[in-house]
């Protein structure tokens, strides 16, 4: 293996990054298909990623890490989203984990932390519940003779069966929220791949168990009343955003060689090789610059995120300003999700029945495309925007799911979007 470039002390170039993961991600892709095909979830894949020292890469330099920046990370994102788009939504709560440690003012937990993810660690997510009122857990975290004791259940729980580490949310006995962080083989654990979606199928999104799991108070976090920051609410947006931009490109990829390998032509065509049909060109054409699109609203939802994040003394950044990053991640996730579903369906323009060959499984871009963009449905998020573009009054602050009739400027947030350590 090559040695770390942050272990020179030498923040690390975009291409010296990319250059370390490629042929890792390459490997990850070529057993692609064949995950999907059996359904296997992908844990050699996530070991060798975290061999590779992938769950460091945000890790700053001076604690271990590669000491990647924000949007520098997040290329490295879209490009293993591009050999499996189900492993950036795996890790999206472990990536949040560290963004969270590396913004944090506690330096004994950023060490201890920053040491077990240098070493390998991967955090995972427990977060959402069924029928639950807006901001409140059925999962208690509560004391018996001394100890602390975690217990209750969890649907949605992404990543957490390639995790070593859970965050969950809990409620406490006085109504509080606190994060709690478990080891995953804690006694009282129980992780369950039951996750039924069409798409994403990898994610290991399933339910997770927690029966009287004993917890260390040192790894109990309050959370604030007013829910996650709107940093961390834009960040794991755009993770799904760049899992979405990984597959615009897989797709992409996927129908240049299919038509590059075609030897039939239509007989109706207008071209002597499906290469030399301009009507094939034109679809691949098409395609290709609907992921330059993709990836060029990324790029520029990332830098402004970088730039807030990194703002020199964040509490200078203000209301409006932190309501146009909402709203801009809001605009880059109408358009990517859109675009994404366009070239995934178009994509089988350039062949015939043999474009829906089990054995391409060229559908799957499509139908992780679909559930990734299921997440805070883009209807909603139009909706805000429109009203925020018109009327300026703070409606696309947070993503929110909640009851029927909750207001639609809620604190709550869907899935893994407070999973902090």
């Amino acid at each position: 293996m090559t040695a770390i470039t942050g272990e020179r002390g030498i923040i690390p170039t975009s291409i010296e990054l990319l250059e370390r993961f490629r042929p890792v991600f390459a490997r990850i892709a070529a057993g692609a298909v064949k995950r999907e095909e059996s359904r296997s979830l992908a844990y050699e894949a996530v070991d060798e990623l975290r061999a590779a020292g992938f769950g460091r890469l945000r890790v700053p330099i001076e604690y271990g890490g590669l000491g990647a920046s924000l949007s520098q990370s997040l290329r490295v994102l879209r490009e293993l989203g591009e050999a499996d788009s189900n492993l950036v939504q795996a890790l999206r709560a472990h990536f949040l984990a560290v963004e969270g440690l590396v913004a944090s003012t506690d330096e004994t937990r950023k060490v201890k932390w920053f040491r077990r993810i240098v070493d390998g660690a991967l955090v995972g997510n427990a977060t959402t519940e069924r029928g639950n009122p807006p901001g409140r857990n059925s999962t208690l975290l509560l004391e018996k003779a001394g100890t602390l004791y975690l217990t209750g259940v969890k649907y949605y729980s992404t990543g957490s069966l390639y995790a070593d580490w859970i965050s969950v949310a809990a409620d406490t006995a006085d109504g509080g929220t606190v994060r709690v962080t478990v080891p995953s083989n804690a006694s009282g654990v129980e992780r369950l791949d039951d996750w039924d979606g069409f798409g994403q199928r990898l994610t290991a999104s399933g339910t997770t168990k927690f029966t009287e799991v004993e917890v260390d108070p040192e790894e109990v976090v309050h959370v604030a009343s007013n829910g996650a920051s709107p940093v961390a609410v834009a960040y794991v947006q755009l993770i799904l955003l760049v899992a979405l931009g990984g597959i615009a490109r897989a797709a992409r990829r996927d129908v240049v060689e299919f038509v590059q390998t075609r030897t039939r032509a239509y007989g109706h065509g207008i071209g002597a090789s499906p290469q030399h049909d301009p009507l094939v060109q034109e679809v691949v054409g098409r395609v290709s610059s609907s992921v330059f699109t993709v990836e060029s609203v990324l790029d520029a939802a990332a830098r402004e995120l970088e730039r807030i994040t990194e703002s020199a003394e964040p509490d200078s950044i203000s209301d409006l300003e932190f309501e146009e990053l909402n709203t801009l991640i809001a605009e880059a996730q109408i358009s990517i999700a859109e675009l994404t579903l366009d070239i995934t369906t178009r994509l089988f323009e350039v062949g015939g029945a043999s474009a829906t060959s089990e054995s391409r499984r060229l559908d799957r871009h499509w139908r992780n495309a679909r559930v990734l963009a299921q997440h805070n449905p883009v209807i909603y998020r139009a909706r805000a925007v429109g009203q925020q573009r018109l009327l300026g009054d703070h409606q696309t602050t947070q993503v929110y799911i909640s009851n029927s009739g909750s207001p639609p400027n809620d604190t709550n947030h869907n899935d893994e979007e407070r999973s902090n350590i």
